[in-house]
């Protein structure tokens, strides 16, 4: 007797269902992706207890025969592939024939269809057919899935709790609603309403239908296209961040997907204006011809390989960057609760109207059009932040219009804040996030420089490491070189730094070397452009004035000034807020005299 044998049909569809359906969100996907894929423009999803008990997908799609409706639950039978080369141009959401058999195979399913010439009701349990009847005309597929793992317990009890599986429920339809805008969406759980769209192909309307008016109010369209991809769809204001990458919603050619190159590439494009921990909320919609991308690469299908991503990710990266650098992002002082998940979310809401840019007065586009910025105060030499600020920051060879308008300070509060104002309303300056921006983008633009200016130090810094520290820098001595450093060995496990680029003289010397030495010795790559900005932004850090450190009404002048000539005045390099502001309709409500 052979001891290999073909496996029973109910067994391989078991074997199937632990790949596709792991839990209840795999279920919902699988039949609306199939609702889809039917040209619906309707569908509900209505589940009971987080559809462990039940779920219920309606929708209005073409329907099936009888014939299709009970060969669709055999394995591998599609109708959307017919053969090996339209594995290669996929369009539709599902092909592979395998999840109703798999669905089928672990709970109790029943299933009336139509195609208005013949209505089909089938029962199947636990992947065996025990009815086949004819049914209503009512056209489209009506499918129930009762108490799903039911025959496999073990896969029933790792599910997680009910809250856990709605969420998942519900995040994936929210994917699917940005997804097909023009496709009404009804998800309700226990007869609870969920979610509501009215399929009106607006895509701002079912972001406001997930996120919230708020939300909606905060989000920017974008649009371009190269010669592989088009890409559309809204980015927020750098303010909405989220602690998690749940709101970057990436669909490709309509399908929802994750890929964590375009997902780095985008939160790339926010760097330094929100923190490294955090997310912005995106929907973007890439459309591309199918033989660019392989869908065929994982059982869920949201995993995807491309092809010219490198094409794809400069597309993305101009998008959001040439649309952010437009913005006004200065954030409003009222704040307001944001739900996110369980936990209680404190955001500041932008002030700023439906157009984010102002028209400068003739005074504006003189101030804005200066080669040099320098000092004419009269200040004493030993005052150590005056100093600072004295010898920073040129910004020659740069005549961009400012980004905020100018601001008149006129006072400090607890040494750290600087209160501002102008006819829009109050504004209040971190003066250290302010200052730490201004030395940032320094730093940044003297390091990119070919030919960087270097000073002999009167008295060598060494820096002695330990061994398996120092073989690393010394491995790297050329990223050194690079920065601008002169210098020797020294003895063992020893440099001796004799000369410095001179961006670096007003940024407490010894302390940004050994930090910038601490940053070569953990970095791997010294191509990236985050390289330069990390070392930017410690040495800005280093160099700028404090909290609680006393500045002059004159120096808070030039260091507004200097602000308002960066390329982004709203954020320290770390994605800390630099301005917040009460609108002048604000403080006049705050105090009555508006209601």
């Amino acid at each position: 007797m052979s001891v290999i044998q073909i496996m029973e049909e109910d067994l391989a569809n078991k074997i199937a269902a632990g790949e596709v359906v792991e839990r209840t969100m795999n279920v919902v996907k699988e039949l609306v992706e199939n609702s889809i894929d039917a040209q619906s423009t309707e569908i509900k999803i209505e589940l009971v207890d987080a559809g462990v008990k039940e779920i219920r997908v309606i929708d209005n799609g073409v329907g099936m025969s009888k014939e299709d409706a009970v060969l669709s639950f055999s394995r591998h039978a599609t109708s959307k592939l017919k053969n090996i080369d339209d594995l290669f141009h996929i369009h539709s959401l599902g092909f592979r024939g395998e999840a109703l058999p798999s669905i089928a195979a672990v709970s109790h399913l029943t299933m009336k269809t139509s195609n208005q010439e013949e209505g089909t009701y089938i029962e199947i349990n636990g992947g065996k057919l025990e009815k086949v009847t004819a049914c209503d005309l009512r056209q489209g597929t009506d499918i129930t899935v009762s108490d799903l793992f039911y025959n496999t317990p073990v896969r029933l009890k790792y599910l997680k709790n009910l809250y856990t599986e709605l969420a998942h429920i519900t995040d994936y339809v929210h994917k699917m609603a940005l997804s097909y805008p023009a496709i009404q969406f009804v998800l309700k759980n226990n007869g609870k309403l969920l979610l509501s769209t009215d399929g009106s192909n607006r895509l701002l309307k079912v972001i406001n239908d997930i996120y919230g008016l708020s939300v909606t109010k905060k989000m920017v369209e974008i649009k371009g296209e190269n010669d592989d991809y088009t890409v559309s769809g809204y980015i927020s204001y750098p303010e909405l961040m989220k602690s998690n990458r749940n709101a970057v919603t990436i669909l490709v050619n309509g399908r929802f997907i994750k890929n964590t190159e375009l997902l780095r590439t985008i939160v790339d494009c926010y760097h330094t204006y929100m923190p490294p921990d955090k997310y912005p909320i995106v929907v973007l919609n890439i459309e591309a011809d199918p033989i660019l991308i392989d869908v065929n690469v994982h059982p869920t299908k949201m995993d995807i390989k491309f092809s010219k991503i490198d094409s794809l990710k400069t597309l993305l990266t101009s998008l959001i960057t040439d649309q952010l650098e437009h913005l006004t992002l200065i954030p409003d002082a009222s704040t307001s609760t944001v739900m996110e998940g369980n936990e209680t979310k404190i955001s500041n809401h932008y002030s700023t109207p439906a157009v984010d840019t102002f028209n400068p007065s003739e005074k504006e586009q003189e101030y804005a059009s200066f080669e040099k910025m320098t000092f004419d105060l009269e200040v004493k030499e030993e005052d150590a932040i005056t100093d600072r600020l004295k010898e920073e920051l040129p910004f020659e060879d740069e005549e961009e219009t400012p980004r905020i308008k100018e601001m008149y300070p006129v006072g400090l509060v607890h040494a750290t804040y600087i209160v501002a104002e102008n006819e829009g309303g109050m504004f209040l300056i971190d003066q250290h996030a302010a200052n730490e921006r201004i030395n940032y983008e320094y730093y940044l633009k003297e390091m990119s420089r070919p030919k960087k200016e270097k000073m002999d130090l009167l008295v060598p810094i060494t820096v002695e490491l330990p061994s398996d520290e120092y073989l690393i820098l010394k491995e790297n001595f050329d990223v050194l070189e690079r920065l601008g450093f002169e210098f020797e060995e020294f003895g063992f496990n020893s440099i001796v730094i004799r000369t410095m680029p001179i961006w670096l003289q007003r940024a407490r010397q010894e302390d940004a070397i050994h930090k910038i030495i601490d940053i070569i010795i953990e970095t791997e790559d010294f191509n990236s452009e985050k390289f330069f900005h990390y070392i930017a932004a410690t040495v800005a850090c280093k160099a700028s004035i404090k909290a609680n450190d006393y500045i002059t009404l004159d120096e808070m002048r030039t260091l507004l000034s200097r602000l308002r000539a960066c390329k982004n005045p709203f954020t320290c390099p770390h994605g800390r807020p630099t301005i917040i502001t009460y609108s002048k309709y604000e403080l006049e409500r705050l105090f009555k005299r508006a209601m």
